[in-house]
């Protein structure tokens, strides 16, 4: 048994023949599997059909082929075992030292869209136990997954410098690549089935890159991505500017769930973000109406912040945009001049994405230590639009009143929005008391005309402290959930204010 074998057997072909030409000039016999036996037997010495070691055909459309004992026992025994050795010998079976695996395309086979028999016959079997087989021995027997480590192996083999904690790294690759592969085939059956909050939730996260850093410099930060995620809202191309940060992609985040709110509108929003929270939004019925207001609504916070355009960035609109420090503009795209004009400022990220479409992830979930919290995304902005007050809500204040509940929805809870005419006005987020939130917001902002503004609340308001602040600043309107046991106390402080009062019946609380 002094033969050295290795097994080949691949769906991705990219590098395997030089790779194989490599292996045989070192010495090894290669053994392998259908189409990649076939694009082997042609270029490559001492090449041999699997068929010739299991001394059985591949049989049932190539499904089973290398489940045999003499593959297995070939890559599992081990070598410093003499029981092991002496049933190997008894058997007659041949060692394997190398196994060259890398899977059936199933998760391609998802995203292209194929049906349900396609996609179960992209199920690998025989691959993935040969790759456990193989990372299981790795003392004496190199798997091999990816195709970017082709060199790197043939460069250790050449120096007989192949060890064993090269080995374990391999076999560490190898599980992580075998895990994940279950995971999408797991996630993909719970779909099948309706199994929206499975007993198991199995998930899997492929590193992008790594970040600068994380939040602050002294914390390291990376970026995982999700790929059986459907229409994941992060997917942009950048256009200009420097590395994306870690704040950058929490603070994009938040941009863009905004604008989701609005991918139905007539009108085009445009969104400034600061530490993940709005601080001004405006709509208009071009984008550079929607940034004027926007910016406007805020000029202080908007300083270094992300602003978030559901439209086309025209030549007016970027020289507007020129004219503060920003950290990031995302939009659908960007007119030639426009895009001129922006890429002047060489560290300003210019992001271009699709147009905004609904969430098609099942949940969203936080990670606590140890504990994965989980919840239905929170997609419903009203349950109903009940008037409690004596006096009605003008038209153009029911508008107010969407706008707004749409902005407060996505602040830090808890949350006031004081909106007019479809241009936020003063934002209150992340207090511990509402009206404490409501008096940030206003006082902030105490030069402006609020009269005839809509106030929206996040959640109930418990006391009717807020209405009467609400009416000082001459606040006309209030949007809110109602469900307080002191729901009376507002509705008749409105009434003795000549405000209305809009009860959604939907609570908006964001931590």
């Amino acid at each position: 048994m002094s033969k050295k074998r290795a097994l080949i057997s691949v769906t991705d072909k990219t590098g395997v023949v030089d790779f194989a030409k490599e292996l045989s000039s070192l010495g090894y016999q290669i053994v392998s599997t259908g189409n990649t036996f076939r694009v082997l037997k042609e270029q490559v010495e001492n090449v041999i059909q699997i068929d010739d070691v299991t001394k059985f055909p591949e049989i049932l459309d190539g499904r089973v082929k290398t489940l045999n004992p003499m593959i297995h026992g070939g890559i599992l025994y081990k070598r410093d075992n003499k029981d092991h050795v002496d049933t190997i010998r008894e058997h007659n079976i041949e060692p394997i030292d190398i196994v060259v695996v890398n899977l059936y395309d199933f998760e391609g086979t998802l995203k292209a869209g194929k049906n349900h028999d396609e996609i179960i016959e992209n199920i690998d079997i025989g691959g993935p136990s040969m790759i456990r087989s193989a990372a299981k021995n790795y003392k004496d027997v190199a798997v091999v997954v990816d195709i970017n480590d082709y060199g790197y192996i043939i460069d250790k083999l050449k120096k007989d410098d192949l060890t064993v904690a090269d080995r374990k790294n391999l076999a560490y690759k190898a599980f992580s690549t075998t895990g994940r592969y279950d995971s999408l085939i797991s996630n993909y059956f719970a779909e099948e089935v309706g199994d929206k909050y499975p007993n198991i939730l199995n998930m899997s996260f492929q590193r992008e890159h790594k970040l600068r850093y994380g939040e602050n410099p002294h914390q390291n930060g990376l970026l995982y991505s999700d790929s059986s995620a459907k229409n994941p809202i992060l997917n942009y191309e950048q256009l200009n500017g420097k590395e994306i940060s870690y704040n950058n992609l929490n603070d994009l985040h938040g941009c863009l769930e905004v604008m989701r709110e609005f991918k139905d509108s007539d009108e085009i929003v445009a969104v400034a973000i600061k530490h993940a929270n709005s601080c001004g939004v405006g709509l208009g019925k071009n984008p550079f109406e929607a940034y004027t207001k926007c910016y406007e609504a805020d000029p202080v916070s908007i300083f270094g912040g992300i602003v978030g355009i559901t439209s086309t960035v025209d030549k007016a609109t970027a020289e507007k945009l020129h004219e503060i420090f920003l950290e990031i503009v995302v939009a659908y795209d960007y007119e030639s001049e426009a895009l001129e004009i922006l890429n002047q400022k060489k560290n300003l990220r210019v992001l271009k994405i699709d147009k905004i479409e609904d969430s098609l992830q099942p949940f969203e979930m936080k990670y606590l230590d140890g504990k994965l919290l989980v919840q239905d995304k929170n997609d419903v902005l009203f349950e109903k639009m009940e008037v409690v007050t004596e006096v009605k809500p003008s038209d153009r204040e029911l508008k107010d009143m969407e706008f707004a509940m749409k902005i407060a929805k996505n602040l830090k809870s808890n949350a006031i929005a004081v909106v007019k005419d479809g241009q936020t006005l003063a934002l209150g987020c992340g207090q511990t008391s509402r009206i404490w939130a409501l008096k940030n917001a206003l006082e902030n902002n105490n030069e402006k005309d609020f009269t005839g503004a809509v106030l929206a609340s996040d959640a109930y308001f418990p006391f009717d402290d807020c209405v009467a602040l609400a009416h000082e600043y001459g606040i006309t309107s209030v949007v809110q959930p109602g469900g307080s046991i002191r729901d009376k106390d507002s509705i008749e402080a409105c009434d003795k204010y000549k405000m209305s009062m809009v009860f959604t019946g939907i609570r908006h609380f964001k931590h």
